[in-house]
């Protein structure tokens, strides 16, 4: 049976979950949305004796991915991102570091890896698939399997995320979470970009933006 383990890390003032995934037996794993401090993500790496194969960004919001740059020197892990999110990594203006909520400008390197509706993430002998979800960002993604949902700000514990940035939409939020995310199994577990965790089918009789 499948050793997944998600450690936690809330990082960077905007309070944003990054996430360390690996599988216990191989101690391969993946980093999701390493929004900033770097050098705490890494010593976590470290002290699990993990084997970093992938950096996912669920989008390219500079929240999210302030620590690509570092981690992806570090550990020579490749970085993904969905194809329609590609362009904010390295821009400023587009990945909303301009703004001045880091207290920086975020300049990732390029992806690696561009992910489409349907990819396949694999680590030692986890596997997840990519959902597109646009609507918080063109190229928002979730990840899905093991029984988990990583929901990046798709889906928040009792809420969705913000649309009404430059390219949000609210009407293609929704529809990407009732066609996509409420139709898994009700005890699928959702780890989400920001707040704590939750489960599918709660959400699915409790968020108000999906009942």
């Amino acid at each position: 049976m499948t050793k997944l383990k998600i450690v936690t890390l809330v990082v960077g003032p905007i309070m944003e979950n990054c996430y360390i995934i690996y599988d216990e037996k191989s101690l391969e794993g993946i980093i999701v949305d390493p929004g900033d401090e770097a050098d705490r993500i890494l010593a976590t790496v470290k002290n699990l004796n993990l084997t970093i194969k992938y950096i996912v960004n669920t989008h390219a919001h500079a929240d999210h991915i302030g620590a690509n740059k570092e981690l992806g020197e570090a550990l020579k892990a490749k970085l993904a991102v969905h194809q329609d999110d590609a362009a904010m990594l390295t821009d400023p203006q587009l990945n909303l570091s301009v703004a001045g909520y880091m207290g920086r400008i975020i300049v990732s390197q390029p992806a690696d890896i561009l992910l489409h509706e349907g990819d396949t993430i694999k680590f030692g002998s986890c596997e997840f698939k990519v959902l597109h979800t646009p609507g918080h960002t063109p190229g928002g993604i979730c990840l899905v399997g093991e029984g988990v949902v990583i929901s990046g700000d798709s889906l928040f514990a009792g809420s969705i995320g913000r649309t009404d940035f430059p390219t949000g939409s609210i009407t293609d939020l929704i529809s990407s979470l009732k066609t996509k995310i409420l139709t898994l199994d009700p005890d699928t577990q959702v780890y989400p970009g920001h707040g704590g965790t939750s489960v599918i089918g709660w959400e699915k009789q409790n968020n108000p933006y999906l009942s």
